[in-house]
């Protein structure tokens, strides 16, 4: 989907992608604004989520996932809202749901309540006889800290029980999991679990952008990204292929390193005359 040619751009996989996902957030958006959204950025869109238990209170939500299934991008619900059914004992009741509302993908996660990792492993093998799952990896709770082993060894496990992908918690503030509480990357913690999980079984929660330029800078242009808010899915697209500042310089040869290395070096040289001529 490029309008026109320019040299040095990274290719980007082709729908329906195994890498490159971009997952969109959707916390309540209208029909109308959704038929904007496809217009727009559809070719760019892989996944939506319908944000955590907003699908109960949607206005026209059949009519909104007739849309989705019409445009072929898949929805499915968040997981808060199968942790919702779990919680009262109604795991069944949304199995039903699923089947009521035709649903091909699911999330289980459990980032509000606590289960033993066997039981979600479990739920997760029963999905799998009627949905694609998507399971979410951590908790949402501030202060929660779980050692880079355990996550390592959660996500295999949600691999090994039938999980087509796993998200790595971050919330929808990236304040949490894989971010410190002001929204830097965890780095440590990020580097450990992709040395054992293959990278394109992760999805990185990554609502804000500093945070989607550092996994594009570290994992290239095709790293599955989710959280992402309707009205930035093509300046996400503009990061992944270096026509964005934080991402210029990413995928340019060594010739044009030089370039920016010398602006750099101008700017620098500009700065320190201002400052002198200020001192004077």
């Amino acid at each position: 989907m490029m309008n026109f040619h320019l040299s040095h751009v990274p290719e980007r996989t082709a729908k329906p992608r195994q890498a490159g996902l971009t997952m969109v957030m959707d916390k309540g958006l209208s029909i109308k604004e959704c038929e904007n959204l496809v217009d727009g950025s559809g070719p760019f869109i892989d996944i939506v989520k319908l944000g955590f238990g907003s699908s109960m209170v949607t206005p026209n939500l059949e009519r909104k996932l007739a849309f989705f299934k019409e445009a072929k991008i898949p929805v499915y619900f968040g997981g808060t809202l199968m942790e919702a059914f779990i919680v009262r004992g109604m795991f069944d009741d949304y199995i039903r749901l699923m089947d009521r509302y035709k649903m091909e993908y699911c999330e289980i996660s459990d980032g509000s309540i606590t289960m033993s990792h066997q039981q979600k492993c479990e739920y997760i093998h029963r999905l799998t006889k009627y949905a694609t799952v998507i399971s979410e990896v951590g908790s949402k709770e501030e202060g929660i800290l779980i050692r880079p082993n355990k996550w390592i060894d959660m996500m295999h496990a949600e691999l090994q029980a039938g999980a087509w992908k796993v998200i790595a918690e971050a919330r929808e503030s990236g304040t949490v999991g894989i971010y410190r509480p002001n929204g830097k990357a965890h780095v440590v913690l990020i580097n450990k679990i992709v040395a054992k999980i293959p990278a394109d079984k992760i999805i990185w929660e990554t609502p804000q952008k500093s945070q989607q330029a550092y996994f594009i800078k570290h994992f290239g242009a095709n790293v599955n990204l989710g959280n992402i808010a309707p009205n930035e899915v093509i300046a996400l697209e503009t990061l992944r292929i270096g026509l964005r500042s934080d991402t210029f310089f990413q995928f340019l040869d060594d010739d044009m390193q030089s370039f920016r290395q010398e602006n750099e070096s101008t700017e620098k040289k500009e700065t320190t005359d201002k400052n002198k001529t200020a001192k004077v």
